[in-house]
């Protein structure tokens, strides 16, 4: 049954109908995603109710939602972990950073970490520092206070970095890059697209590198693109499948979407701090989407 969508604002007019077009580019022969053993993957209800995503929260200091930008983090832990990255020795790199936990959660468990974040005059004309969406200095990596102060100085490294132009000197040098909701902002799809295959370039071979990003539920055709933030579509990640298989790299896709009530609740403006899995950007229903790559 597809659960009514919720009417929140005079100019959203979502209605059953918009919940059946989603549910058109959700592939139901494959077995719904978790959070257990993730592969490329959708944000879904399910994910967030699995008993390790609760831990994930913990390590991050915040209290378990159901929120997407949650998932987000905790799906890239954990894609982390059951690829044993997140130990000892290992060396990281992590693009437009902002003021995600996630530097101070590696370093924290002894791993090494390259933060990158667009230099400050670029980040303002963008308008990410009135957001507070970005860190203007390494101590802003760990204000929750995750690592102790002496071991996030010396395992953290912070530079300004453009992610169109991603310095050579950071080539064939870490076991694994991320990125949270980030490539969608680099100014449209093919730049966005540009990026994680030179994100791939900074791997040492058997190295992961994992993203994510807004997905475009409800449309393989029409999206938004060349704009500050674009919405990928199954076809652009199809594409990125071909260049990144031309280059020794591997990528297994779940379009699942999920079928529980959240999953097929479309929250629109104001968006909730909550409940909020899946939401409309101008005609186009949303999710986040967690993109996994290995490199042999």
């Amino acid at each position: 049954m597809i659960r009514n969508i919720f009417k929140r604002n005079k100019k959203a007019d979502n209605t059953v109908e918009d919940a059946a077009r989603l549910l058109t580019m959700s592939d139901y022969s494959m077995p719904e995603p978790d959070l257990w053993e993730p592969v490329s993957q959708a944000c879904t209800q399910a994910q967030l109710e699995e008993p390790h995503y609760s831990h994930w929260c913990a390590q991050i200091r915040e209290e378990p939602r159901m929120h997407r930008k949650q998932w987000e983090y905790c799906y890239i832990m954990q894609a982390l972990h059951i690829n044993d990255m997140i130990e000892e020795g290992r060396r990281a790199l992590g693009f437009g950073v902002g003021n995600e936990p996630m530097a101070a959660m590696l370093a924290n468990n002894d791993v090494s970490v390259v933060a990158t974040e667009l230099a400050p005059d670029e980040a303002r004309e963008a308008g990410w520092v009135e957001t507070e969406q970005h860190a203007l200095t390494k101590a802003q990596l760990n204000a929750r206070n995750i690592c102790d102060p002496d071991k996030f100085e010396r395992l953290i490294d912070f530079r300004f970095m453009d992610m169109n132009k991603i310095d050579r000197d950071l080539y064939g040098q870490f076991d694994f890059v991320w990125s949270a909701c980030a490539f969608e902002h680099l100014g449209s799809i093919a730049k966005g697209l540009e990026f994680v295959v030179n994100s791939v370039k900074c791997l040492k071979p058997g190295g992961i590198a994992i993203h994510t990003t807004e997905f475009n539920c409800s449309s393989n055709d029409e999206t938004v693109d060349n704009a500050s933030t674009v919405l990928f579509r199954k076809k652009d990640f199809e594409m990125l499948d071909r260049r990144l298989k031309s280059k020794g790299c591997r990528i297994e896709f779940n379009w699942n979407l999920g079928t529980k009530p959240l999953d097929l609740h479309i929250d629109v403006p104001p968006y909730r701090p909550n409940d909020h899995l899946k939401l409309q950007i101008e005609q186009f229903l949303v999710t986040s989407y967690g993109i996994i790559i290995h490199k042999d």
